[in-house]
């Protein structure tokens, strides 16, 4: 597909989660049929490779086989995709971003490099040689709220005057004033935040959500995008039982219990059950057992009946 400019990265894109065999090795045979099932849904886009892609947790061999089975079957089919070159190792992350441009996906997503802090001149030298090797393909930075550099609209601001032209971000968001110093520093910048804050975080300024909502059921947050578009009020109020079910079911796995992001991720898809995924998490992360997708399914279809 053509590159993605700025404005043509909005709405509701699913990530692609890494189906995982009891043995430790990677169901490919699921991961298509998760492809098909997200391109057949019409989600606004799909992307590889982010923590519930399990990016980090790849092989070299691993993730060129999964960015062009993503990259087949999306320039096949028309859809919307891009492709995660996250890495730990700026080295490894600047691999394979040079392995993936010629896929063709619409923009790249990376992180920061992260065993130590990265200054901003680092931050802005890293991000210029990221550029130069995508070429036309624009850079979606990936700044998760776990970065060990967490980045502010001042810093957005600093990597732009350097000469830098990201085409988006993925971040945790804020509050009023945070989305009106983004819009402020980086007007032209399509910001995306957790997919449980999409609603009012469109009100505010955001453009979308590489969403964890999605996680739960592709179909229903795509709806759920489609309607803030003619009934705002609506939307607010589907949120805030999302919000709810997310609170009380689902954060404290993170909270009390210490599980991962990326077991929460799996948590959701099994318990919306649009597809066979399992919870399973590649070593050494722990995962949620079969037990407690049932219990959070029961309390997820008295709240959110519309994901069913």
């Amino acid at each position: 597909m053509l590159p993605l400019e700025s404005k043509q990265i909005f709405g509701n894109w699913a990530t692609l989660l890494l189906p995982i065999h009891a043995d430790n090795s990677i169901n490919y045979t699921l991961l298509e049929e998760e492809i098909d099932i997200l391109i057949s849904m019409g989600v606004d886009g799909i992307y590889s490779n982010g923590t519930a892609g399990e990016f980090y947790n790849q092989t070299e061999d691993e993730f060129d086989k999964i960015s062009l089975l993503l990259s087949d079957k999306c320039n096949a089919a028309g859809m919307s995709f891009q492709i995660g070159c996250n890495h730990m190792s700026p080295q490894l992350a600047l691999e394979r971003l040079r392995r993936v441009v010629h896929l063709q996906p619409g923009a790249v997503q990376v992180i920061l490099p992260d065993w130590f802090p990265p200054t901003m001149p680092e931050i802005i030298d890293y991000l210029k040689v990221m550029e130069d090797v995508a070429g036309p393909v624009g850079l979606v930075l990936y700044n998760p709220p776990h970065a060990k550099k967490r980045l502010t609209p001042e810093d957005y601001l600093e990597i732009k005057n350097a000469g830098i032209a990201l085409v988006g971000c993925k971040m945790p968001g804020g509050d009023a004033a945070w989305y009106a110093a983004m819009k402020q520093h980086v007007p032209e910048l399509s910001v995306f935040i957790p997919g449980h804050q999409l609603a009012t975080g469109i009100r505010l300024g955001a453009h979308g959500a590489y969403s964890n909502v999605a996680c739960l059921n592709p179909l229903a947050a795509q709806k759920w995008y489609n309607s803030m578009r003619h009934d705002m009020d609506k939307a607010a109020e589907l949120q805030s039982r999302i919000q709810l079910f997310m609170n009380n079911h689902i954060v404290p796995f993170i909270q009390q219990q210490g599980y991962s992001n990326q077991a929460v991720d799996k948590l959701l898809a099994a318990v919306g059950g649009w597809m066979d995924m399992p919870t399973t998490l590649r070593w050494p992360y722990r995962w949620i057992g079969q037990d407690e997708v049932i219990k959070a399914r029961t309390a997820c279809k008295e709240l959110l009946p519309e994901f069913f």
